[in-house]
């Protein structure tokens, strides 16, 4: 009793301070998406918060297990799976893989599941095949969900993909409570219970909840603290509450002064028929002052470079079509759902220079 917890991924090295963290019940490690890897402190009182606002917001109860296929060390497993059944009594069912057949052959024997995934999750299952309808709760989050993606589950399975806004530093943010599928994607949902949101002077998302953690840890920094984590998230929030997000500000790409997000650019790209999946980020230029827009992209079938360029200027103006285009068969997410741009740039200059 008394210990503090720091969920790790099998084969994850437990992180190492300069000094013994003091006053924490909880330690997060972020995802490391945009940056290296950070610690966040917690306190028990702000875990048990996310919990509950988890359970409030997307209804979940004793009747309904929860199917365990995502991580349990990342914040959105921990939170969804770990801390309501030790809190509150939800069943969780931990399920030795996430192929489909392991997922549909659970899922089949219980007449009411809750199965919170990732969006790599929910294509390979709907590629596997009609999913049970016992799934009464689907859940998406870690990454934007396609809306294709939504529509196709929602059409053909009638389930309705709950796309959920969660960060490491403060849980739950927004949820998609809506019965019908999305039509923007952009649209994270609106407010979780509990939860207050607010669009800040530089146009990110800021939240204040119980739920937010108290700081980063060794190094603190004034965008988490005192109830408030302020995001890197650029957001519009209209008068019912709906939050949109309109790309991370770390990820704003520089065109000769000019500054674009690589999700403006994707959506278009995933237009065109023979797009199965995209990634857009930059790379420097000759003399460092100006960024190239890279695509990477894996297609359901051939196209050339030049298809794809003509598609884009139809709906682009001409400094935001991509300067350099890689082919990929397939552009995967991590364990925790995610695909870091930072990354994939660097293995496209280790590749492609």
């Amino acid at each position: 009793m008394g210990s503090m917890v720091c969920p790790l991924e099998p084969g994850q090295e437990a992180p190492v301070a300069a000094q013994r963290a003091e006053g924490f019940s909880h330690m997060k490690l972020t995802s490391s998406t945009t940056g290296p890897a950070r610690m966040i402190g917690l306190s028990g009182a702000q875990m048990a918060a996310d919990a509950e606002q988890i359970v409030a917001t997307m209804g979940l109860h004793e009747d309904s297990p929860n199917l365990g296929v995502i991580s349990l060390a990342h914040s959105y497993g921990f939170s969804n799976l770990v801390l309501p059944l030790l809190l509150h009594g939800i069943p969780l069912i931990l399920l030795p893989s996430a192929f489909p057949a392991a997922v549909f052959q659970e899922a089949s024997q219980w007449s009411d599941v809750s199965l919170p995934a990732v969006p790599a999750l929910w294509q390979a299952w709907a590629n596997g095949g009609k999913l049970p309808s016992s799934i009464r709760l689907a859940i998406s989050a870690g990454a934007p969900l396609p809306v294709e993606l939504e529509r196709f589950l929602f059409e053909r399975d009638g389930i309705k993909v709950h796309n959920f806004l969660g960060a490491s530093e403060c849980g739950g943010i927004a949820y998609d409570r809506t019965a019908e599928p999305r039509s923007d994607w952009t649209v994270a949902g609106t407010a979780m219970k509990g939860v207050q949101l607010n669009i800040a002077d530089d146009g990110c998302l800021e939240v204040q909840s119980p739920a937010v953690a108290e700081t980063y840890y060794p190094e603190s920094d004034d965008r988490l603290g005192g109830g408030i984590y302020r995001s890197g998230d650029f957001a519009e929030m209209d008068p019912s509450g709906q939050i949109r997000l309109l790309g991370r500000s770390t990820d704003l790409i520089n065109v000769a002064g000019r500054k674009v997000g690589p999700e403006t650019i994707e959506v278009q790209i995933r237009d065109h028929p023979a797009v199965a999946d995209v990634l857009v980020f930059s790379v420097p230029e000759a003399g460092g002052r100006n960024e190239a827009i890279v695509a990477a992209v894996a297609l359901k079938h051939p196209v050339s470079e030049m298809e794809l360029r003509n598609f884009l200027g139809r709906s682009l103006p001409s400094w935001q079509l991509p300067r350099r285009w890689w082919f990929l068969e397939e552009i995967p997410a991590d364990i925790r759902g995610k695909r870091s741009r930072k990354l994939w740039r660097e293995r496209f200059l280790a590749t492609c220079g």
